[in-house]
């Protein structure tokens, strides 16, 4: 039996750009998206983002405020569920670090607003309404 997974992610906007990871493991694999990961007992969302973007990136924050959460079905178009997993975002502002790509990323970078907008199709689902629901948060 499939059971929803709850898993926060780090929205982390520096000097008008967004950090993204190139996620290694489905769903998503290969797609850039925000750093994130499951919410281990007793951790709480920001705590659980806040790690998250640690881990996958080196990078540090600070949790600001969750943005709108949001289900995220796994499976193939006509085939069975696979998993469901409930995307809690979290706002954060950057204090430091570089980017590197660490356990569930291949890569980490820093994107521009403008390179979100004209390249879809190269982000997990998303990452546009995120980046401007943070930009005017």
């Amino acid at each position: 039996m499939i059971r929803p997974v709850p898993a926060a992610l780090a929205v982390v906007l520096h000097e008008d750009r967004v950090l993204l990871v190139r996620r290694r493991n489905p769903p998503d694999a290969g797609l850039w998206g925000y750093p994130g990961g499951r919410i281990e007992t007793g951790e709480t969302i920001e705590a659980a983002a806040i790690r998250e973007l640690l881990e996958e990136t080196g990078v540090a924050a600070e949790a600001v405020r969750l943005l709108t959460p949001f289900d995220v079905l796994h499976g193939e178009a006509r085939g069975p569920l696979l998993g469901h997993y409930i995307l809690l975002p979290v706002l954060c502002a950057f204090r430091g670090g570089i980017p590197e790509a660490a356990t569930d990323a291949l890569d980490a970078a820093w994107f521009s607003v403008r390179q979100v907008a004209a390249e879809p199709g190269t982000f997990s689902r998303r990452v546009g309404v995120l980046m401007r629901e943070a930009r005017s948060a």
